[in-house]
């Protein structure tokens, strides 16, 4: 019973990781803060495919001199691949978050959320 509840442990702490992101969407006004929260849950995501893409036991997908082995004995890379792309795409979606984070600053001097959308039904 022990193996099998330290086994999810991983799984356990990626959920507490996506929920605290979840809560931090919720419960905050600032929306800077909002943004950094989207960012735990990008993580956590990234987190949980990588730990699906393990396999205990296996080799770096890189051939050393001619011993090839079999293709089980092999981790599957296309899982890191993809997080990779997926930490690339994400570091470019918060750029783009933080400058329009900064031209709403800029504009109605403030980030909370409530505040920037009276000034902005007042503006039409």
């Amino acid at each position: 019973m022990l193996t099998t509840a330290t086994g999810y442990v991983n799984y356990w702490l990626i959920s507490i990781l996506m929920l605290v992101g979840f809560y931090g969407i919720i419960a905050t006004e600032n929306l800077l803060k909002k943004l950094m929260a989207l960012n735990v849950i990008s993580v956590a995501i990234i987190i949980f495919y990588l730990n699906l893409g393990q396999k205990a036991g296996s080799n770096v997908p890189v051939l050393f001199g001619e011993e090839l082995g079999t293709v089980a004995a092999y981790a599957n890379p296309l899982p890191h691949t993809l997080m990779l792309t997926a930490i690339v795409v994400g570091v470019a979606t918060t750029g783009v978050g933080l400058a329009l984070l900064y031209r709403i600053y800029n504009r109605y001097g403030t980030l909370e959320e409530t505040d920037v959308l009276k000034e902005m039904r007042s503006d039409s």
